[in-house]
């Protein structure tokens, strides 16, 4: 009974010793000293102008045709064979020649399997080279070489099965996997569109096209939606397309709005006036008119840290300006607060009492915004 009276000072006297050790003990305190990095020569500042807003809608608006590399590709492009595709084989009016398919056996099953090698075996023909011969010249290399054995043959060749040659897509799609490159060109939009199209978390503006190693970086958005015909590629043997998720797609509001926060952008983007409603408009009692300001970062190979963009709303009619300024995904959105109102912030901390124009003394809130 008597050792349990002591026992709270114990456990006391047992804290301040572990506190002391963790104060003694190797890492325990770390001393260190921070200067800021000067900013300014990092930063371009760039306000929000009519000029600044009409050369966005000029981009937005503008649609590009298809370019001429990839039209003429689309309208030459012939399918080559290659190993592992099978062919069917017709010779007219000598159904020896041909093997029948029968009502048990598929075209696929009953064709020629082009071998590793790049060959297959024809009667009286023997061994011929077939791979990366397009079907028009197999025709003639089998006709030229059954004329020796019968008069004037009457040779068609078609594909029975596409084995040898695919793009794989994958991501944010209905059904991600591989498909096969066929007699029909394939482009950028066709493969999306055969894996079921891209859902509704996909992210439209990052498509990434890997091609032998090297990434591309595609905008969906702007090729379905504003016709940006640029954007679309013709697809290759090996070609990885992948669809990445919107999860990064958003931008951050923060300041003196109502509601501050991260707004996810979707594949709609928003505008700088959208963003701030949805945050809950601006507190115009505490905010700064002239210091709404969008932070946008640059990439790592620019000598720029970042633009920050202004847009002065002492005129509320500027916020037109801001429907037509888009935001970009990591854009951050930030509302000064107004001179007037941080310096009665500080007074209302030394005065909790004083009500002053422009704040309420509201000591918690205030700590904390500090």
């Amino acid at each position: 009974m008597r050792h349990s009276r002591h026992l709270p000072s114990l456990a006391v006297l047992l804290g301040v010793i572990l506190l002391a050790g963790c104060s003694m003990a190797p890492g325990g305190h770390i001393d260190y000293s921070a200067e800021a990095v000067p900013l300014d020569g990092l930063v371009d500042i760039q306000p929000i102008t009519p000029a600044l807003v009409a050369t966005y809608r000029e981009t937005v608006s503008q649609a590009h045709p298809m370019e001429r590399q990839l039209r003429d590709s689309l309208e030459s492009y012939e399918y080559r064979v290659g190993p592992g595709d099978v062919l069917s084989i017709i010779v007219y009016d000598h159904p020896e020649l041909t093997i029948p398919a029968g009502s048990e056996r598929s075209a696929a099953e009953a064709g020629h399997e082009v071998r590793r090698d790049g060959s297959i075996f024809y009667p009286y023909v023997g061994r011929v080279q077939v791979a990366d011969l397009t079907l028009g010249e197999i025709r003639e290399i089998l006709a030229r070489r059954l004329s020796v054995y019968i008069s004037e043959p009457q040779v068609d060749v078609r594909m029975a099965a596409f084995n040898s040659q695919k793009v794989y897509v994958s991501g944010a799609v209905g059904t991600p996997g591989t498909l096969p490159i066929t007699s029909v060109p394939m482009t950028l939009v066709d493969a999306i569109s055969q894996a079921g199209g891209a859902q509704d978390d996909a992210n439209w503006h990052e498509v990434i096209l890997n091609r032998a190693g090297q990434e591309e970086r595609l905008s969906l958005y702007a090729l379905l939606r504003q016709g940006n015909q640029r954007e679309n590629r013709l697809l290759r043997n090996g070609d990885v397309v992948h669809v990445p998720s919107a999860e990064n797609q958003s931008v951050a509001v923060m300041g003196q709005v109502r509601r501050p926060g991260n707004l996810m952008l979707g594949n709609e983007r928003l505008s700088l006036t959208d963003a701030i409603a949805r945050a809950g408009g601006i507190s115009e009692e505490t905010a700064e008119p002239s210091g709404i300001f969008v932070i946008r970062g640059h990439d790592a190979g620019s000598d720029k840290l970042a633009t920050v963009f202004q847009l002065d709303v002492s005129n509320a009619t500027a916020f037109i300006m801001g429907s037509d300024f888009r935001l970009q995904p990591q854009d951050v959105v930030y509302v000064t607060t107004a001179p007037v109102a941080r310096w009665n912030r500080v007074i209302s901390l030394l005065l909790p009492s004083l009500v002053l124009p422009g704040d309420v003394a509201q000591s918690a809130s205030d700590v904390s915004d500090l």
